[in-house]
């Protein structure tokens, strides 16, 4: 590719994962260090803070904390802190913010906020020298290197692992089920190619998708409905599959392309009468996951089996790849999606 291909970056950086996964792993000493002393805190619950991609990686890090820890977890709004100067008790309580540039103003100065009321404060981010970093009191390095596209794509996959990393050492683990992962992610992105070249073609023209999940993998399908609207302009809604079925369905017919996400475990099971549902309303369903051959999908791209737990940080490859493919059929450039910046600064 010359430097002006379109999607040069993008498509660099989603090849690039497997070598950031085996970075990430190397690093894992580092990380459970900083889980040890999350440990010794015991803390109450767990608030986490993010934006946009690293929102979704904070929504996998909630489900990580409720099963794993059995802490009770939720998503916290910056702005009650940065707009309506709230100043709740945060003392006993892990607050995780998660940022790939560590540069937006509301989580820094909703992390010093948290830090002053109480809380144990823990940034995770790709840049270790970012004022976020220095706002928290313990910090986790991504580790992913420079990322040069707009839509992120390592960096949110290695700040998953990165998380998941974190929250096993918490509780002792080894970080045994991410070990195979690197290798892993190289198998999945040299089987795919064909698999999601058909998914471009049957979406080229479809212009409403709904992507949907249970459990760990809603983290994939919120994660790859705006992979889909920021670099291929897609009108694209992301629904838990339990929350589809509460009133959404009723929106989706045969013009409608569904991306299900169906990975090996108790939230692709709970997905099977999701996808039967929405194939009875007409809709054209995708099955992406390790269990994506079990579901009466129109396709299929089926990925290598793993632990549920880290199932997300291979499942979103192939939605990466979708988008990417999408973009480009649509005349488009994923590099230089319109409107955005590679850094969002909001308060």
């Amino acid at each position: 590719m010359t430097d002006e291909t379109p999607g040069r970056h993008m498509s660099a950086e989603i090849a690039q994962q497997p070598e950031v996964f085996a970075a990430v792993t190397g690093s894992r000493p580092l990380i459970a260090s900083v889980g040890g002393a999350i440990a010794e805190r015991r803390p109450r619950f767990a608030l986490l803070a993010a934006r946009g991609s690293s929102d979704h990686a904070a929504l996998y890090a909630k489900y990580l904390i409720e099963v794993l820890l059995e802490l009770p977890a939720g998503l916290v709004s910056a702005s009650t802190t940065t707009l309506y100067n709230a100043k709740p008790d945060l003392h006993d309580v892990l607050y995780i913010s998660v940022s790939q540039s560590g540069g937006s103003p509301d989580l820094i100065e909703a992390t010093a906020a948290a830090r002053d009321r109480g809380a144990l404060t823990v940034a995770v981010t790709n840049n270790p020298d970012s004022e976020l970093a220095r706002a928290a009191e313990l910090s986790v390095d991504v580790n992913a290197g420079v990322e040069k596209a707009v839509a992120a794509t390592k960096t949110y996959t290695a700040t998953l692992l990165a998380l998941y990393l974190l929250i096993d050492s918490v509780q002792g683990g080894q970080g045994e089920k991410a070990a195979a992962l690197p290798e892993l992610a190289a198998q999945a992105l040299s089987t795919i190619d064909s698999s999601v070249e058909e998914a471009v073609a049957r979406y080229r023209f479809v212009e409403r998708m709904v992507t949907t999940g249970r459990g760990y993998s809603s983290a994939t399908a919120a994660e790859g409905a705006l992979k889909l609207a920021e670099t291929s302009y897609l009108a694209a809604r992301a629904y838990s599959g339990a929350d589809l079925l509460h009133g959404p369905v009723a929106a989706i017919d045969s013009d409608t392309g569904v991306v299900a996400v169906t990975s090996t475990g108790k939230g692709g099971e709970a997905m099977r009468d999701v996808v039967d549902t929405v194939r009875q309303r007409g809709a054209d369903v995708l099955a992406v996951g390790s269990a994506a051959a079990d579901v009466p999908a129109s396709s299929r791209i089926v990925l290598p089996e793993t632990a549920e737990e880290v199932a997300p940080i291979l499942e979103v490859l192939p939605l990466q790849r979708l988008a990417l493919g999408l973009s480009l059929a649509r005349g488009g450039d994923p590099d230089s999606p319109r409107g955005l910046s590679k850094v969002t600064k909001t308060r």
